[in-house]
């Protein structure tokens, strides 16, 4: 929903297209290309992209039939999210999707739509719904366009994504590690070990596995932490800190025991750790 100020505001706008300027003809007597023409130069800054978002809307309500109509359709999508207007560029782009599945800018349409929560996440701490949507939506433009030249950036921008949820795990366990909520912190960190091996914070996690387990006194589940962060991650800081720190008691990274970590030890053993 929009907020008053936004309803008022684009009310305005309306009113201001219905009305045009003095010696200016009513927008109901002008031309589909004309009212385009005019989108099409206020869209190119983003100052007057809510106002060019409202004329491309005038195209599809006065000229319905035109295929004017269907290319204002999408340019309003567009419109919409350089106004960082998402809800309405959203709403928009699956209009588009719903009306016109086959045309060539329906893989645009998508990547508009998946877009319009990718980049609300831009922060670890913003609602993580966000994230999980933006990813869904991008692995509709993957699956559906992947010979589209928006595939690969919605690669990029859903390992981001991906790695943007791995952050926040990461962020919470950290948190309980700080105040020696040991298995709380632990539960965070395997998460990111189990379901976010790919992304760039897989070593800290192993690391800060060792340290809470350490700190109930899990020796084997944190010798089996530090074999796992060196088979994978041997030449980095956090290895060299993890094995410095079992050194310190007396251990050494070891596979030992069978809990959950043996079988993500297993699992990479056997190449299955993707």
């Amino acid at each position: 929903m929009w907020g008053r100020g936004k309803l008022l505001a684009t009310m305005a706008i309306v009113g201001t297209v219905s009305a045009c300027g003095p010696g200016e003809p009513p927008i109901e007597t002008r031309s589909a290309e004309a009212i385009f023409a005019e989108a099409e130069a206020k869209v190119s800054n983003d100052r007057t992209a809510e106002e060019a978002a409202v004329l491309y809307g005038e195209v599809e309500r006065l000229y319905p039939y035109s295929e004017l109509a269907k290319r204002a359709l999408i340019m309003q999508a567009y419109a919409y999210h350089l106004d960082r207007d998402y809800e309405n560029s959203r709403a928009t782009a699956q209009r588009y999707i719903d009306f016109y599945p086959a045309d060539e800018d329906a893989a645009y349409a998508q990547y508009l739509l998946a877009l319009s929560y990718y980049d609300q996440i831009d922060l670890v701490g913003r609602d993580q719904g966000l994230t999980f949507q933006a990813l869904q939506a991008l692995r509709t433009v993957i699956e559906r366009y992947p010979e589209s030249e928006y595939a690969q950036s919605s690669i990029l921008k859903f390992d981001l994504a991906f790695d943007h949820l791995s952050a926040k795990e990461m962020e919470i366990g950290r948190y309980y590690l700080k105040r020696s909520h040991f298995p709380a912190a632990i539960n965070r960190f395997r998460v990111v070990v189990e379901d976010f091996q790919t992304t760039t914070h897989t070593a800290e996690a192993l690391y800060r596995l060792i340290e809470a387990y350490l700190s109930l006194g899990l020796t084997d589940e944190a010798q089996t932490a530090g074999a796992i962060l060196g088979y994978n991650f041997q030449s980095t800081e956090w290895y060299e800190d993890g094995y410095n720190l079992l050194q310190g008691v007396g251990l050494k990274p070891d596979l030992i025991g069978t809990g959950w970590l043996q079988a993500i030890y297993r699992q990479m053993i056997k190449g299955e750790w993707l």
